[in-house]
Formats: structure tokens, C-alpha cells, sequence
């Protein structure tokens, strides 16, 4: 016991950033999206991530970040059906330092419907009425810093339905992106 704890201890220490510090983050990446809930016979939907994350380093081990991202979620289905959803996602994360390049994330994410579209048959209909306007998430993920470029691991659980009409249906992404720090 005595041994974990000195370990933790150590592990703490080593992971000292400088408090105080505020930074700003691009960052570029890739989505494997799907729809959790009251769905079947869907699959993984491959989309674009990009946007930019704040973030204050409020003491030595924990930082709090927030960003906006533009992200292309959905699902495939049976046959050629896919459904095209693009969202404006607004993560507030927590970020707790176990080294000075490596963090573990936590928090919540708003997201606000920018497009829906449902592609079937070589038909496209709009889908957007029919989903709520505010979808909300809880981001958990990893992150890891090499000199000024930082990738990014998440997976953004949600918990809020989608759809207006019927079951509940949800979000389920996971997300990785590579981003560049720029101190400010």
C-alpha cells in the first residue's frame, strides 16, 4: 500500500504543467459515427471532425477546455441508405494532467443540428424538422501532447435523443483528432 502510494505521489509530481496559462488548439480529424437506441441493421458512418479547442490550465494538473467543431455524424443502414447529419458540437472538458503530456477527459458537450439528410434509393430527402435542434453528449477521452502537436481520442456518449418522432435514438461517436498548441 505504502508502495501505490508513493507511486501516485510520484506520478502527481511529474505531472506539473505551468497554472495560468491559456492556450488555443486547431485541430483536424475523423469521426466514426452511429445511432444508438431504437435502430437496427446500422453501421458505422466515417465523417469529418474540425474546429478549434480553448483551454485554461487552472492548476498544475487540471486544465478546463471548451471549442467548436464542426462534425459529419449519422449512420449507414441496409441497402444504400445513409443518414447524413452534420452538427455544430461545443465541448466544456476538464482536463486532469497524469503526466505533462498526457490527460484524461471528462465533460459535457452540446451540439446543435446544422443538416440532416437521409440518402436512399439515389434519392436525398431533408430530415432536419424531424430532429430535436439540441443533441448533448458527455465527451471521455484521452489526449496526448508531442512538442506542440497533441492528438486527441473521444468518445462522445450521448445521452440526449435525436429524433422527435418515435423511439429514442442517440448518438454514439467515436472521435480522434491531431491538433497544434498555440500558447497565447
Amino acid at each position: 500500500m505504502i508502495l501505490v502510494v508513493m507511486l501516485s505521489m510520484t506520478i502527481a509530481a511529474s505531472a506539473q504543467r505551468k497554472a495560468g496559462v491559456w492556450s488555443i488548439t486547431p485541430k483536424v480529424g475523423m469521426n466514426l459515427a452511429n445511432l444508438a437506441g431504437d435502430v437496427s441493421n446500422n453501421s458505422i458512418k466515417v465523417g469529418l471532425v474540425a474546429g478549434v479547442d480553448g483551454m485554461y490550465q487552472a492548476t498544475p494538473l487540471i486544465g478546463v477546455s471548451a471549442g467548436v467543431f464542426y462534425s459529419m455524424q449519422g449512420c449507414s443502414g441496409d441497402g444504400d441508405l445513409k443518414l447524413n447529419y452534420n452538427f455544430i458540437n461545443i465541448p466544456v472538458l476538464a482536463n486532469f494532467y497524469i503526466t505533462p503530456d498526457f490527460a484524461l477527459k471528462i465533460g459535457l458537450q452540446p451540439a446543435f443540428v446544422a443538416s440532416a439528410k437521409q440518402k436512399a434509393d439515389k434519392s436525398e430527402y431533408d430530415v432536419k424538422d424531424a430532429m430535436q435542434s439540441i443533441d448533448l453528449s458527455i465527451p471521455i477521452g484521452a489526449s496526448y501532447q508531442i512538442s506542440d502537436f497533441v492528438i486527441d481520442a473521444r468518445y462522445n456518449l450521448g445521452v440526449t435523443k435525436i429524433n422527435k418522432n418515435g423511439g429514442s435514438i442517440r448518438n454514439s461517436v467515436f472521435q480522434i483528432t491531431v491538433g497544434y498548441v498555440l500558447p497565447l
